[in-house]
């Protein structure tokens, strides 16, 4: 089976901050991505846990885009512009699709 290059790129921000970077990146012409929760992790500030969390606010969110190789400079642009000021890690992958017409 034929696959084809592709960039995954894997934003992990705070909750609250979800629809500002979904809409970004929809402004920068990509309209796929997947919204992950995310349960906990450890970081620079330690560890942490949504667990006995009233509310999502204080929970994170990953977004979750596999893109064109030409398209990712334009959306890491987009996504920075929101996660520069805030807590989150964004990080680009190599990834092969098998069906290219869709990205």
């Amino acid at each position: 089976m034929q696959t084809h290059d592709a960039k995954r790129v894997e934003i992990i921000i705070e909750a609250p901050l979800e629809h500002r970077l979904t809409d970004a990146i929809i402004d920068a012409g990509v309209t796929g991505f997947t919204i992950l929760p995310v349960l906990g992790g450890s970081g620079r500030s330690g560890q942490w846990s949504r667990d006995g969390q009233v509310s999502v606010a204080g929970g994170m969110v990953a977004v979750v885009c596999i893109v064109r190789p030409d398209r990712v400079d334009g959306l890491l642009d987009a996504a920075f512009k929101v996660v520069e000021r805030h807590i989150g890690v964004v990080s680009v992958t190599d990834c092969k699709v098998l069906r290219a017409e869709r990205f």
